[in-house]
């Protein structure tokens, strides 16, 4: 029998789409067209396994066998970048405590696991496919600088930390939770990011650094 599909947001740009697993903060992946961003995020569902064991979820390795688009969301220039910037009408729901939780919970382990991760990354990385790219330590600090942005969004206003400054960035990932964590009802600051998508937007950046990290390691 097959299992109940994943249901996703599909964030449709001229030159990517991202798919987005709706209950899964994160599991973000793109390509070329839909076709390309669904296999994508279903080829990856082994590598964000670590994120959903961590947060103590239960996550079958059939997850990824049927898709259900819960939305398609207009893109902008942002998604042809390679990011996902657009919620998702469903992300602007009212966020209740129970989701509030899960959401925090999920969030937390993205981090978990990035901080797994670089721990046992070596300080210089491989050149990227066109010779470039971040090594350890400048990749760690734009993170940080990203979160530190991103936390507006939600209006938690902190100094952006260090990058190997533990105690701060532990300060801001709390600051941050604490939001993510409460109910809310739509955005909480004007003009700010509802909830959902901001707990999406923060373990997307950090798991895909995260994995960019494990495939540039000699």
């Amino acid at each position: 029998m097959a299992g109940t599909p994943l249901k996703v947001i599909l964030e449709m740009g001229t030159t990517k789409v991202f798919a987005s697993a709706l209950d899964w903060p994160g599991w973000c992946r793109s390509g070329r067209n839909e076709e390309a961003a669904l296999e994508a995020l279903a080829t990856y569902a082994t590598r964000y396994a670590p994120v959903a064991q961590r947060a103590g979820l239960a996550f079958p390795a059939t997850i990824a066998d049927t898709f259900e688009v819960a939305e398609r969301v207009p893109g902008d220039a942002t998604t042809n970048f390679g990011t996902p910037g657009r919620p998702a009408e469903a992300e602007h729901a009212k966020v209740t405590k129970a989701r509030a939780g899960r959401l925090s919970t999920v969030l937390s382990a993205a981090w978990a696991v990035l901080d797994e991760i670089a721990a046992v990354t070596p300080a210089e990385l491989r050149k990227g496919p066109r010779g470039g790219g971040r090594d350890r330590d400048k990749m760690l600090g734009h993170i940080v600088d990203a979160e530190t942005m991103y936390a507006r969004k939600i209006g938690v206003k902190m100094k952006q930390p260090a990058f190997d400054d533990a105690t701060a960035i532990g300060e801001l990932r709390r600051a941050i939770l604490v939001v993510i964590g409460a109910p809310s009802d739509g955005p909480v600051v004007e003009k700010g990011w509802p909830t959902p998508y901001a707990a999406r937007r923060i373990a997307w950046h950090a798991l895909d650094h995260a994995w960019e990290m494990q495939d540039r390691t000699e």
